[in-house]
């Protein structure tokens, strides 16, 4: 199955939101009854630290919702940062990647 790349922009110090849809190969609503998701962004992929976003889920129509507070976002590193979506079914234990990309940090002025 193929990731969708998603590239995001985040502005230091602000609060941050993005949704996804994740379908089915038909174009429909994955049900994502019975899964949990996961989102984490880090500087390059073998770095050793993390920011983990908050996530929440509709299960029903496959939608996925990351998030990170103004005190989150002021910490990340400016540039170019990496992040992906998982999704685990909780029954078998099992973890598909749905999304991932790049988030580009810019630094704030006014905040």
């Amino acid at each position: 199955m193929t990731v969708p790349v998603v590239n995001l922009r985040i502005d230091k110090g602000t609060n941050f939101e993005a949704t996804f849809n994740v379908t089915n190969a038909d174009g429909s609503a994955f049900n994502l009854t019975g899964y949990s998701a996961a989102a984490k962004l880090k500087k390059h992929p073998t770095s050793s630290t993390s920011k983990s976003f908050s996530v929440t889920l509709t299960a029903s129509t496959g939608e996925i919702k990351i998030s990170m507070s103004s005190s989150v976002t002021s910490e990340l590193s400016t540039g170019i940062n990496i992040y992906d979506v998982v999704i685990t079914e909780t029954a078998t234990s099992e973890i598909s990647k749905v999304f991932e990309g790049n988030v580009t940090v810019y630094p704030s002025v006014s905040v």
